[in-house]
């Protein structure tokens, strides 16, 4: 069992990763491997609503999204972490997870559907719920069960030495790694036991007009 923790913030080892580094400590604990991806903030384009990924499987923009989605679906659960940035997930993870969710969707193999996810916030003071209504919206949508802690899964801290004064908020994303940890193992006992998530329906797209 293995669960994909990605970093979301510019900052390669900011509070965000400070967060999932304590989630990571704790899957350890539970027998779950786990591994950190960052997102280079610099490299991050927008999806440019062309569909071409309809046709080629994966994004038109080929970089390091396409890269992520093919190392991704080899994992079995996802906490994806990011900044507040007026009152909202940072830029970067937010173009990162329009590309890597809809292009897989898109492309005929939603790696996500089905698999366990999580969203991890950090800020200074505040929009933190905000944030994190925004992300699970992604997991929503995607079929994935949502993991949740005790509390909102957010840090609270300026700099890493203050996220890890903040007792409540790292206790909280520690029980977080052990709710991921227990679905993992119930989700991994299911298959076992033949017992499979259910299968896709085709989707029938509507609008507001007809």
């Amino acid at each position: 069992m293995k669960v994909l923790l990605v970093n979301g913030s510019p900052h390669a080892k900011g509070c965000t990763y400070t967060a999932l580094c304590e989630i990571a400590d704790q899957l350890k604990t539970e027998g779950v491997e786990s591994e950190i991806y960052h997102i280079a903030a610099s490299d991050v384009r927008p999806c440019l609503a062309c569909y071409a990924c309809a046709k080629l499987g994966k994004c038109v923009i080929n970089d390091h999204v396409n890269e992520f989605v093919e190392m991704a679906a080899g994992f079995d659960g996802y906490i994806f972490g990011s900044p507040v940035h007026y009152a909202s997930a940072g830029g970067s993870i937010t173009a990162f997870m329009d590309r890597a969710f809809f292009s897989s969707f898109r492309g005929g193999r939603n790696i996500f559907r089905g698999k366990p996810g999580a969203a991890v916030v950090s800020a200074r003071r505040a929009g933190t719920t905000a944030t994190l209504d925004q992300l699970n919206k992604y997991f929503q949508i995607s079929e994935m069960p949502i993991i949740s802690g005790r509390y909102w899964n957010m840090v609270h801290g300026a700099a890493p030495d203050e996220v890890r004064q903040d007792k409540e908020g790292l206790q909280n994303l520690r029980i977080l790694a052990k709710n991921m940890a227990y679905f993992l193992k119930c989700q991994n006992m299911a298959a076992q036991a033949g017992i499979k998530f259910p299968a896709a329906e085709e989707i029938e797209f509507t609008n507001f007009i007809r």
